[in-house]
């Protein structure tokens, strides 16, 4: 199937649209880059204590920054999501602050998440479990999603925040989220009208059983249903059906299941741009 793969680098490049810095100003988290900020929020920044210096702004005590985010949110410079985030400058090591999720892109932080594919493999054929998200939601409302994604907050580790959203969306007992296993991590920079987004998607894989239905618990999705692998295949090459980061992960299980030849000229820079900030890569 690993014919036409054109749909596959639009959404890899449409994820990669963020030029670095592409005329920004270097944000430091004491003596650590940490991100990337605007020179418009300059104003904002100096005034809450940071300093500039040529092409960066330092904020030199890490800790005020999550007080630092509440005041600029009650300012209305950015809406608060009021769900705090770890922040790193190297994902190797321990975070060095915290503030609200909405901020992350405005500071062109990194941010983390899970994705979880549920397969169930069926003797036609492997099946995805795919949720709709709520109409309600802030971002891409109505789109097509996996059965559990979400951001990790602060104090958790991937595996955690993975049993969390599960619980909170699919009703997954954790026993068995347990058992997922990870895959891969996909990187992407992507500039988007809340700012900088400059994400890492720590992916994982549950098999489960064929008598298993998920049921939405907190009222962020509309809809679960299971369909044929090859169905996600289409929907994903041909569409803009799913939410944008979603194309990355189902890309990877494309990969990773021989529905495109990883091997390939294509498959090998199909599986480039899902591993690094970069300017996009092309068919």
């Amino acid at each position: 199937m690993s014919e036409r793969l054109e749909g596959f680098f639009r959404h890899i490049a449409a994820c990669n649209t963020a030029v670095l810095p592409g005329g920004r100003l270097e944000f430091r988290l004491g003596d650590q880059s940490a991100g990337w900020v605007q020179p418009a929020l300059l104003p904002v920044l100096l005034k809450h204590g940071m300093t500039h210096a040529g092409n960066s702004v330092t904020l030199p005590d890490p800790a005020r920054l999550e007080q630092i985010g509440e005041a600029m949110a009650r300012e209305g410079v950015y809406r608060s999501h009021h769900e705090p985030f770890d922040v790193w400058t190297d994902m190797a090591r321990p975070p060095v602050a915290r503030i609200d999720r909405g901020a992350l892109p405005l500071f062109g932080l990194m941010a983390a998440g899970v994705h979880l594919n549920g397969l169930v493999r069926g003797a036609d054929g492997l099946h995805l479990w795919i949720a709709r998200r709520s109409m309600t939601k802030r971002l891409d409302p109505g789109k097509l999603d996996h059965l559990v994604a979400g951001g990790i907050p602060a104090g958790h580790t991937a595996a955690q925040a993975l049993v969390k959203e599960a619980a909170e969306e699919a009703s997954l007992p954790p026993e068995l989220v347990r058992t997922a296993r990870p895959t891969a991590d996909i990187r992407y920079a992507l500039d988007r009208p809340e700012g900088l987004r400059r994400d890492v998607l720590h992916c994982f894989e549950l098999d489960l059983p064929p008598d298993f239905v998920p049921v939405p618990a907190d009222g962020e999705v509309e809809e679960f249903r299971l369909i044929p692998l090859h169905e996600a295949y289409v929907l994903v090459r041909d569409t803009d059906a799913f939410k944008f980061n979603v194309n990355l992960v189902l890309i990877d299980l494309f990969l990773r299941t021989g529905m495109i030849d990883e091997h390939s000229p294509a498959g090998q820079r199909l599986r480039q741009g899902l591993t690094g900030w970069h300017a996009p890569v092309t068919s």
